[in-house]
């Protein structure tokens, strides 16, 4: 690669690439600038490689296509792109045909010879691969027409699924580091603090504190050496936004982090990543050099008087180290624990000296709004929550997937529509927001907007990110249990009020769960989380009651039934459950009998069957196994 030396040569090289990429974009044949339509257009047959359409054979999908292009002689008539995460996983593995517009679901190798020779030859769609609507049985074939897809708006998700992110001429393609570009050499660096902070853009990693104002306050604050710090640490179980954009579109990243070390006078940059991204952080450490290659980060960037470098430090998967200043003393080789505030990481961050600290998702917003600018992104979301959010669906939902929507959407849309509903037709009980420190929002309360404020008003939070859909088989008090289980294990223990207090109310729930719980337990989880909220250093022990008040406000009903009646509605507690045999459905076949581990069932062959409460383990495998639906557990 040759380095780009001026604004008007990656203009240029911009150009040079847009016609390919375009075609990914729109069913019509794409002008690029003042140019004559593009010739030739190609088929692009885009492959999702990412983590979890790639644990499906996604590799393998790839190479087949390759292959079968090859054998028909398409290989100037076709080309067959890695790109990254489609978002929907639930169908996994995607392919997607362009400009065609047609998407392929739950595709397998073996589909590869009918796909080429159907669809890429003949012209005939494989309709048996098109997306079918759980709810009414419908056949989709453009993506945009997907339920899943409708009402989403895509800024920092807007390369994945798009561009092969291993390929620098993609990003560029795609109005890739001209931000960057514009940010050296048409705006001074209050400029671009000042952009930033107007677009009014919140940090997307959890505290929603505005980006513009801490990169104001890092520029403002005194000292020759500073530092930009990308947050990728992901901590949140089930969360997997910032592995997406890390490695489906990672120029994105780098180049915001470039454009605020200009604007804070930084020429350094730290991507705090986990090693538990192996990929992510292989595809990272070759777009940095990438980009060092062609002359878009280290020295003189663009032929300008401006130099950034980027280097990466691998987290151990320590949950409090999405704190920011425990991930700044991890970074420095210290133990990841957080510090008194003040002095703020503006102030003294990375080896104490000035330092902003973003995450993933809050610098792949940045490039749009300098190129765009602050009222754009300000036309997207709400007043005080503008631009997008994005969440990564899971648990009892239809359609789970990462989705992009835009701020001030009701949950309510989120889980019904684009979501799909809930699985099996069962009814929605609850949604937890926010990880493993956010809350649980019950049914009724759905149609409140997504922002932070509104979020935070019903005792949860926006988080990083995180979506899980619990349904009328889960029980809230058990849940509130697993999540204070993880903050247990996750607390660095620095401070008294999270080491002990988060213990303390795990005990109790796990008391409450086993039958074993009273009332006053009851007042002391309310009195004891308030404890813990108001008096932990950081915003792990800060935040971690968030699972225990929520469920405590909203479903006080279940815990009073396992405390008082020692019952688990739900039948979820595997300590407090009965499962009993129905008479007028049991038939006597003695399966129950058979599949018993600790033979706690007796009857003869064709007579009712009874199950010895005294010597039964809840294990359940007798109700799984029973083919009339005559046990049932309580």
């Amino acid at each position: 690669m040759s380095k780009i030396k001026s604004a008007s040569q990656l203009v240029e090289l911009k150009n040079k690439y847009a016609a390919e990429i375009l075609l990914r974009n729109t069913t019509e044949t794409p002008v690029v600038s003042d140019a004559e339509p593009v010739g030739t257009v190609k088929k692009h047959v885009l492959v999702c490689s990412d983590t979890g359409c790639l644990a499906a054979e996604g590799s393998a999908i790839y190479d087949a296509l390759v292959s079968e292009v090859k054998n028909k002689g398409l290989e100037n008539e076709v080309d067959i792109v890695k790109t990254g995460c489609f978002g929907f996983c639930e169908p996994g593995p995607c392919v997607k045909v362009m400009p065609d517009d047609v998407s392929y679901m739950r595709v397998s190798a073996k589909d590869a010879e009918e796909i080429v020779t159907s669809h890429l030859q003949g012209g005939k769609y494989v309709e048996r691969l098109f997306f079918k609507d759980p709810r009414n049985e419908k056949l989709i074939s453009k993506q945009n027409e997907i339920p899943f897809y409708k009402d989403q708006v895509r800024i920092a998700l807007r390369n994945c699924g798009l561009i092969d992110a291993a390929r620098i001429e993609e990003y560029i393609a795609q109005d890739g580091y001209q931000a960057l570009s514009k940010a050296i050499f048409d705006m001074a660096s209050d400029e671009i603090c000042t952009l930033v902070k107007d677009s009014n853009l919140r940090g997307r990693g959890g505290g929603g504190f505005p980006a513009g104002t801490k990169w104001q306050h890092t520029m403002r604050s005194p000292g020759e050496k500073k530092y930009v710090i990308c947050n990728a640490d992901e901590g949140d179980p089930g969360a997997f936004m910032d592995r997406a954009i890390l490695f489906g579109d990672p120029h994105s990243v780098l180049e915001a982090m470039a454009i605020c070390g200009r604007a804070i006078g930084a020429d350094e940059g730290v991507i705090y990543i986990r090693a538990e991204y192996p990929k992510e952080v292989k595809r990272l450490e070759y777009s940095i050099k990438q980009a060092e290659e062609m002359g878009l980060l280290g020295e003189n960037i663009l032929g300008s008087d401006f130099s950034f470098k980027i280097s990466l430090t691998l987290g151990a998967g320590a949950f409090v180290c999405g704190e920011s200043t425990a991930l700044l003393n991890s970074a420095q080789g210290e133990r990841g624990e957080p510090r008194n505030k003040p002095p703020r990481t503006a102030d003294k961050g990375l080896w104490y000296k000035p330092t902003s600290l973003n995450n993933v998702e809050t610098f792949a917003c940045v490039p749009p709004i300098i190129l765009k600018g602050a009222e754009w992104f300000k036309s997207i979301g709400t007043q005080s929550s503008p631009g997008t959010k994005i969440f990564a669906l899971a648990g009892k939902i239809n359609n789970v997937g990462l989705v992009e929507v835009p701020m001030g959407i009701s949950l309510r849309k989120v889980i019904e529509d684009i979501g799909g509903g809930i699985k099996g037709g069962k009814k929605i009980k609850a949604v937890q927001t926010g990880g493993p420190s956010g809350g649980c929002i019950p049914e009724d309360l759905l149609d409140i907007p997504v922002d932070f404020e509104s979020l935070d008003s019903v005792g949860s939070m926006m988080g990083s990110g995180g979506m899980i859909v619990l349904d009328e088989d889960d029980c809230m008090v058990n849940v509130a249990k697993f999540y204070m289980d993880f903050i247990v294990d996750e607390s660095c223990g620095k401070c008294t009020p999270c080491r002990v207090g988060t213990k303390r109310l795990l005990e109790i729930l796990e008391k409450i769960t086993t039958g074993l719980g009273t009332e006053d337990d009851l007042k002391e989880l309310e009195s004891l989380s308030n404890v813990v909220m108001s008096t932990s250093l950081c915003g792990l022990g800060q935040s971690a009651p968030n699972p225990v008040m929520s469920t405590l406000k909203y479903f006080k009903d279940e815990y009073i039934a396992h405390v008082r009646d020692k019952i688990c509605p739900s039948g979820a507690c595997a300590h407090m459950a009965r499962y009993s045999i129905l008479e007028d459905k049991c038939i006597g076949c003695t399966v129950c009998v058979k599949v018993c581990p600790v033979d706690c069932i007796s009857g003869e062959r064709k007579a009712l069957h009874v199950i010895d409460q005294d010597k039964c383990i809840k294990c359940g495998a007798c109700m799984d196994r029973c083919n009339f639906d005559a046990i049932i557990r309580r």
